[in-house]
């Protein structure tokens, strides 16, 4: 799938809408999404596992390497091609939409931007082509506090490292091959003592464990990961030695984005299989949508799917410009994620009996809308850091 050209760095965003290239690229996901998505997504819930043959399809087509530059096998595209393909696979299956997600907003970005030219070239191809990565920093004592990290790294001669820890509600953790872990190198410093490490799946003292049983998403694997004297090279440090902090809120600032794109997904998904069937339902003689409660609903619930697009695709346009866009990421998730909610229940309550069974997609958009609200920042994470800004009367990141 051929993505957009990337504008220009530090020039006026981009319109809001689509460009023609961008359409045509979500339009092409949109029809893989039919084709090869949307047959398989109810045998994924209910199996709790994400189809292998599809997630190559997506490698095949190109979704899994948007950033990437073509001399490393990626599509050369900018970070609204991402959302765009994000949005569009998640009017389907948000657990698609968030393998994408985490694959090109959280690790190929980290990649590209702390990676020695050594680490692009090995790890470019693969993720474009055939490797799953994954982004573990969270923990038990370390949520929102996100840098109370007990997952430590020791120094060793040689430059080298040895990892011990203990890692949960990790995204793409069973299907993933390389994962950014985040370690205490140096516990006095406090967060100026977290390290970024790579760390492929198979080496010693790595452990992939328990898979949670979510609520949502449930085709998208959730896992713990252990670290017991896992040892690793120089070659295995991302970026500097004590930047990992720098590292992590520079990509869930950007992750945020594309959270915002897979609720807008949601309630897009919602809304449109309300549509349709307020079209064909009739009661009293006559369908839904000749009674007026109805239609003002409806209004009200295209038009906050409206706004939460536009607050999506401005994050998103301001991050490509490299114009200051935190406060925007902050606004745009926190409002999607309230959106997806409200959408998925009113469609739900559109539906009636129908729509609290999984005979009809919508029960599915309402359990898959609530984790906006949890993870690559809660609602309130996100309520502090827009307080935050506006009081310094600032968008820029610290």
């Amino acid at each position: 799938m051929q993505p957009s050209t990337q504008p220009a760095r530090n020039q006026t965003p981009a319109p809001l809408v689509r460009s023609e290239e961008e359409q045509l690229l979500a339009s092409a996901v949109a029809e893989m999404a039919k084709h090869h998505l949307l047959p398989r997504v109810r045998a994924m819930d209910e199996a709790e596992q994400f189809d292998p043959e599809l997630l190559q399809t997506f490698f095949a087509q190109g979704l899994m390497g948007i950033a990437w530059p073509p001399d490393l096998g990626g599509a050369g595209g900018s970070f609204f091609d991402s959302v765009v393909v994000v949005e569009e696979l998640s009017r389907v299956d948000a657990a698609a939409g968030v393998i994408v997600d985490v694959q090109n907003t959280l690790l190929n970005n980290a990649l590209l931007r702390w990676g020695t030219e050594a680490q692009k070239q090995r790890y470019g191809p693969l993720l474009s082509r055939e490797w799953l990565g994954a982004y573990a920093l969270s923990e038990a004592q370390a949520g929102s506090d996100a840098f109370a990290l007990q997952t430590t790294a020791q120094a060793l001669p040689g430059g080298r490292y040895v990892l011990n820890g203990h890692k949960l509600w990790i995204t793409n953790a069973r299907e993933a091959q390389l994962f950014i872990v985040f370690a205490t190198l140096d516990a006095s410093r406090g967060y100026r003592g977290v390290t970024a490490f790579l760390v492929e799946k198979g080496q010693d003292g790595f452990q992939v464990g328990r898979k949670e049983e979510k609520l949502g998403i449930r085709a998208s694997s959730t896992c713990e990961l252990l670290l017991d004297r896992c040892e690793v090279g120089p070659e295995q440090l991302l970026g500097e030695p004590g930047k990992g902090y720098k590292i992590a809120i520079e990509t869930l600032n950007e992750g945020r984005i594309g959270i915002g794109a897979q609720m807008l997904g949601i309630a897009e998904g919602a809304l449109g299989a309300a549509n349709s069937y307020v079209r064909e339902r009739k009661q009293f003689g006559k369908a839904l949508t000749e009674f007026q409660a109805v239609q003002f609903q409806l209004a009200e619930l295209h038009i906050q799917v409206e706004a939460a697009r536009l607050m999506v695709y401005n994050a998103a346009r301001l991050r490509d410009a490299a114009l200051p866009f935190v406060k925007e990421a902050a606004m745009a998730k926190w409002f999607s994620a309230r959106v997806a909610e409200r959408v998925a229940s009113a469609a739900v309550e559109l539906l009636g009996g129908n729509g609290y069974v999984r005979d009809y997609p919508v029960e599915k958009f309402y359990r898959d809308a609530k984790i906006g609200a949890i993870y690559e920042g809660t609602s309130n994470m996100q309520l502090q850091t827009i307080a935050k800004l506006v009081l310094q009367g600032s968008g820029k990141a610290e």
